[in-house]
């Protein structure tokens, strides 16, 4: 059985691949933002997991004998769902507003075959950011230029990012997007991967 992550984020892709997993990408055409929207006030967890469903379902549909792989995240600060910063004046309006405080990811993870998710899993960090001073945000931003709007706190915690930091709670994997313990279970009970 072919297994196709339904993901453009190379940090996905590279955990899978640094786990020794061999799959193809495709990219999901779902309308987030819609799905956002019909989701409402739904818990952080749900919304999560009901993106990645809707990834892993949409290409499924075009993959019928191929395991599909799709996944979310989400950042929450006060019980709010905070959204990736659309351009870089964005982001540092969302870093500051970090700045000082803990925040959560919840990264939900889907497998779909055919029309139906046969497994789904999330897990969750508690991050908390240091006090960093504006000279220090400035300089992150100018060295992270335009990455800084790909991930949804606005830092890649694999680089420069874990220098916003002052406490980390959870694993590596949630971070980055992925509940890649708990996926790899679920590969090996396909026998997509060895036992």
């Amino acid at each position: 059985m072919r297994l196709v992550l339904a993901s453009s984020s190379s940090a996905r892709a590279g955990m899978l691949r640094a786990a020794g997993v061999e799959f193809d990408t495709a990219r999901p055409a779902i309308a987030e933002e819609t799905l956002r929207r019909e989701l409402g006030a739904a818990e952080p967890a749900a919304v999560a997991q009901a993106l990645a469903d809707a990834k892993a379902l949409a290409v499924a549909a075009a993959e019928p004998d191929a395991l599909v792989i799709g996944a979310d995240q989400v950042l929450v600060l006060d019980r709010m769902i905070v959204t990736k910063p659309a351009d870089e004046a964005a982001a540092r309006r969302q870093l500051m507003r970090l700045r000082g405080r803990r925040h959560t990811l919840i990264s939900a993870a889907a497998c779909a075959r055919g029309g139906a998710v046969v497994w789904r899993a999330s897990t969750s960090a508690e991050l908390t950011m240091r006090d960093f001073s504006t000279d220090f945000l400035d300089g992150y931003l100018a060295a992270t230029g335009k990455r800084v709007t790909s991930t949804v706190g606005g830092y890649e915690i694999e680089g420069l990012g874990i220098q916003l930091f002052s406490r980390v709670a959870g694993d590596l994997f949630t971070i980055q997007g992925l509940p890649l313990l708990e996926l790899l279970e679920c590969l090996r009970s396909e026998r997509l991967i060895g036992t």
